[in-house]
């Protein structure tokens, strides 16, 4: 009997160093036989962001320590690994490179493929790690650096339906939750700090909500939010912002992934509608819970990664290299990394925006 094959993954795009690698399963979900992750909040804290220089420099440091806890909580011998994946990109080009070459040079000291991973991808394609995921199903990529809407037609195939035409909406989280003085990273912990507040106590703006389609727009809900915290002068009030803060963002989300399903279907004939929400902010309770209302009342079914593969992780990646695998999509050792690595080729016209993206 053939042994299943052993994916092992590299993920460096940005803060994180990960490392991971899963096994293809008969059941068609392939098994985590570890996910080791090494963040850097505390590189970062004190300059409110994070810092490319030294991001790469950190994954430089651990990216070998952080290889041989993977290997050695996996069970797996070096010898039984049939391929590498690593991050190729979007994301920091000086972080990328850290990953990408020492890929290669397992990959060449164990002579087996080599395969490169947008990192998007890694994402879209996240929840088949825990769940059976037939395509073709609509995606809501919702992270630091990107918020898209896209329809997923097989490994490689992405047809994109809207975007963000500014902020991502990750970065809209950690922009506000700067400006309410939260610690970095400020974005994950401004729900916890919404939970303290009036969600009705300030009218936002939801920029282009009846208009462009389902794309998004973060940019002046943010300016709107910055005059706010100018005039705010006591700590209940802060978190009254960021509960109303947290209460737009969710309507915004339900008018548009409600425009984002009509989109779907009118350019997909099938009988189950799956809707897949991975990236970063996935992990946000206020948002699920809104779109697995909107999903409910739209007939669509709702699916979201574990919560411990929301954010930048190595398993994602070594799925998508999985998936490439099976197909015998190799990459050269040669391959560059591509900071701005688009997820779909031929990005479609968008209704009502005006532009092409």
């Amino acid at each position: 009997m053939t042994e299943k094959p052993i994916i092992l993954g590299i993920e460096t795009s940005c803060d994180e160093t990960a490392v991971s690698l899963i096994q293809d399963n008969e059941s068609g979900i392939p098994k985590i036989l570890s996910n080791v992750i090494s963040s850097q909040f505390d590189i970062h804290k004190e300059f409110g962001g994070v810092v490319p220089e030294l991001a790469a420099r950190s994954h430089v440091e651990k990216i070998d320590l952080i290889a041989k806890k993977a290997i050695e909580e996996s069970g797996v011998s070096l010898n039984k690994v049939s391929a590498i994946a690593a991050t190729a990109g979007p994301g920091l080009i000086v972080c990328l490179t850290v990953g990408l070459n020492f890929g290669k040079a397992m990959a060449s000291s164990l002579n087996i493929p080599f395969i490169g991973v947008n990192h998007l991808e890694g994402h879209a394609l996240s929840p088949k790690l825990h769940s059976k995921l037939d395509y073709p199903y609509l995606l809501l990529l919702i992270s630091g650096g990107h918020s898209q809407y896209l329809s997923v037609n097989g490994l490689g195939k992405y047809k994109r339906l809207g975007t963000t035409i500014d902020d991502a909406l990750g970065e809209a989280f950690d922009k506000i939750a700067k400006l309410l003085g939260i610690e970095f990273p400020g974005g994950p912990k401004l729900e916890r700090f919404a939970k303290k507040g009036d969600p009705n106590k300030f009218e936002l703006p939801k920029p282009i909500i009846n208009k462009g389609g389902c794309n998004l727009s973060f940019a002046g809900l943010k300016t709107a939010i910055l005059r706010i915290t100018k005039k705010i002068k006591t700590e209940q009030e802060k978190f009254d912002l960021a509960a109303s803060f947290q209460k737009t963002i969710e309507e915004i989300l339900y008018v548009k992934t409600k425009k984002a399903f009509q989109e779907f279907k009118e350019i997909n004939s099938i009988d189950k509608n799956n809707f897949v929400v991975a990236g970063g902010v996935a992990a946000n309770e206020g948002i699920r819970n809104k779109l697995i209302k909107v999903s409910n009342e739209n007939n669509f079914k709702s699916i979201f990664p574990d919560l411990k593969l929301c954010g930048d992780n190595g398993a994602m990646i070594a799925m998508v290299g999985l998936e490439k695998y099976k197909l015998k999509q190799f990459d050269n050792l040669d391959l560059p990394a591509s900071p701005r690595l688009p997820l779909d080729n031929d990005a479609i016209f968008l209704k009502g925006a005006g532009v092409k993206l």
